[in-house]
């Protein structure tokens, strides 16, 4: 694949307030269906001006083997970018892990290896998803287990000189609940892989998740969400950048001052409506010790909401495409805000 440089010209007003604070990247999930290999999702984010590349699931990556980790190791120094690697569920009780893969410890102790191959200074895992918030186990147990692993895995990360990043997923934790799974396994090897768009999933706002995660933070996913009232409660679809109303311009410029020199990955997804009856009291079952301070901030989102349409599905043939398309929109974004 012919691959082509992006010089940007920063405006010495941006380059006097440090506007190069934030590491520009791309997590693969935003190009989830084009089926390339990991070179091939090297050079496009290189075109595209990348400096971080978010591995986000093995899938991407191609495999595990030690001598194509080498392989993709070089060819993302010789297009001058930065690797990062991840995994998906750690939590042997959560509904999305896999016991197939082998033991959770047993399954991160392998991305711990495979990061130091591939010269990627973290692992990025995850508790589960929002099934997990109203599970027979209760929430706190898939914590606990979740804090377990971690702790069996604690020698070998530090020995490897990595870390490994939690991600708030897919609507599994609240911010102040991923901040006491990191403070009990331990700060000294696990933090943040901070999402902007699953709070909303998890009816949180997603600036009192950077409020609340930011000193933790190792790397980051971001998209747009918007938001809005409906007679049951709320209701929302994941956007392009801009093209929501959690005011993720304001959160963006928050990240690049709270979290400086960590990488800012956009992972754009456009969903269909998701629905939050938070007016039935049976919902409430899954977030019974969410603070009545910090909803108020997320129903206040809602309020400033207007209902959407969801997009129509795409073609087979062109969905690889629309994919592309609102990833590149959601670059031009930041680039016309001077975010990157």
């Amino acid at each position: 694949m012919q691959r082509r440089s992006f010089i940007h010209a920063v405006p010495a007003a941006l380059a006097a307030q440090g506007s190069n604070k934030v590491k520009f990247g791309i997590d693969l999930f935003s190009l989830r269906g084009q089926g390339w290999s990991a070179f091939e999702y090297l050079d496009y984010c290189a075109k595209h001006g990348a400096r971080v590349v978010h591995f986000s699931e093995i899938r991407f990556l191609g495999g595990l083997e030690k001598a194509h980790l080498e392989k993709v190791r070089d060819h993302a120094r010789r297009v001058g970018i930065e690797v990062e690697i991840g995994m998906l569920s750690i939590c042997p009780t959560a509904a999305r892990f896999d016991p197939k893969q082998g033991t959770a410890e047993g399954q991160l102790a392998r991305m711990i290896d495979a990061s130091v191959v591939v010269g990627a200074p973290i692992v990025r895992a995850v508790l589960g998803d929002w099934r997990d918030r109203a599970s027979a186990t209760p929430l706190e147990q898939h914590i606990e287990n979740t804090v377990k692993t971690l702790k069996a895995v604690r020698t070998r990360t530090l020995d490897a000189g990595k870390k490994i990043a939690i991600e708030n997923h897919g609507g599994d934790l609240q911010g102040r609940e991923l901040k006491m799974l990191i403070e009990a396994a331990g700060k000294d090897f696990v933090g943040a892989c901070i999402d902007s768009g699953n709070p909303t999933w998890a009816i949180e706002d997603p600036h009192v998740t950077l409020e609340t995660l930011a000193p933790y933070v190792l790397t980051s996913h971001v998209r747009d969400s918007g938001v809005w009232r409906t007679p049951e409660g709320a209701a929302m679809q994941w956007t392009r950048m801009g093209e929501g109303n959690v005011d993720i311009l304001g959160w963006v410029k928050k990240y690049a001052q709270l979290c400086p020199g960590k990488a800012m990955s956009l992972e754009i997804i456009v969903t269909g409506t998701r629905p939050f009856p938070y007016l039935q009291p049976d919902f409430w079952k899954a977030f019974r010790t969410t603070p009545a301070w910090e909803f108020a901030r997320f129903a206040s989102i809602a309020e400033t909401g207007k209902p959407r349409e969801n997009r129509p599905a795409p073609a087979k043939e062109s969905a690889a495409a629309l994919e592309r398309e609102d990833l590149e929109t959601s670059i031009r974004w930041l680039r016309n805000h001077q975010i990157i």
